[in-house]
């Protein structure tokens, strides 16, 4: 045995790019945590703290987390030749990831879940309402990473691809969360998934979850099996969409596949819906997000 271990050559330059990398993306998450007390006027340190609103510190951990996932795909994209254009690089990805994670913050807000007040829900420490937000921007951001990484670039083109993926985002969170109210609605003799959530039903916020991150992560996929166009504003948008339905659609049959087999023998709608069962809630969320993972894998 001659080595022990077999390194790539790395660049000696390669601690200047991290502690760049990392300057500005502290910085960046510094800002969000700052605005996410600004933006519904409270003092961030005494409701984590003094007041112990777990609520908040979920929303405001999935937004962190949000933030860190689009960053990875601005250091994985970045050219690395020289610093100045790695830091704007950052700089620009991170101030983007900033605004979309806030607007679909909004979007969620005012048309997925149109019916209930999110921020005060949170503030009044409904840790259902928060984990559900939470999700919201984490699915968000896995989408929006695979887009920056899938164009090529950081010109008006990519953003507009971007932006466009952004939006596809949205379309595919409202359509997967209205399939999954109506299903709720009907097993539940007419009962509403948002005003269930406003009674801090744990189990199906887990569940919920697990829906809006499995869906995500499954969408990641057309990133495999989409040309990039930089100058195909319409078709790259139509792509998306219509190959990131494709893909909800055939998760979600992998997923109900998968329950009637290994859950078999158990009643769903009674365990979480109606005795809010947090364990088998977390093996669904674990089932969508893992049948996810193997469809990404079959297409990578």
């Amino acid at each position: 045995m001659n080595t022990l271990i077999n390194l790539i050559d790395v660049s000696s330059d390669i601690w200047i790019y991290l502690a760049i990398d990392m300057v500005i993306a502290i910085c960046l998450l510094i800002t969000l945590r700052w605005m996410s007390g600004r933006l519904v006027a409270i003092n961030r340190n005494d409701e984590l703290c003094a007041q112990a609103n777990f609520a908040l510190g979920i929303s405001v951990a999935g937004r962190m987390f949000a933030l860190c996932i689009v960053l990875s795909a601005a250091v994985a994209s970045s050219t690395k030749t020289d610093y100045l254009s790695t830091a704007l690089g950052m700089l620009f990805y991170g101030l983007v990831g900033i605004f979309l994670i806030r607007i679909g913050r909004l979007a969620h807000d005012k048309i997925i879940l149109h019916r209930l007040d999110k921020e005060e829900h949170i503030r009044k420490r409904n840790t259902s309402i928060a984990l559900v937000d939470a999700s919201s921007s984490i699915s968000t951001a896995l989408i929006i990473r695979s887009i920056m990484l899938w164009v090529e670039g950081s010109d008006a083109n990519a953003l507009v691809a971007i932006l466009s993926g952004f939006f596809v985002t949205q379309a595919i969170l409202l359509t997967t969360t209205r399939l999954y109210e109506r299903r709720f609605k009907e097993n539940n003799q007419s009962g509403s998934l948002q005003k269930s959530l406003t009674k801090g039903q744990l189990a199906l916020a887990i569940q919920h979850s697990g829906n809006l991150l499995g869906t995500a992560m499954v969408v990641t996929a057309a990133s495999s099996l989409l040309i990039y166009n930089p100058v195909g504003y319409v078709s790259n948008l139509t792509s998306w969409l219509f190959v990131g339905l494709a893909l909800t659609l055939l998760l979600a049959v992998l997923v109900a596949i998968a329950k009637k087999l290994i859950l078999a023998g158990l009643d769903l709608v009674q365990e979480i819906d109606q005795q809010h069962n947090i364990g088998i809630a977390s093996i669904e969320m674990v089932l969508s997000v893992g049948v996810a993972l193997i469809v990404i894998g079959l297409f990578s």
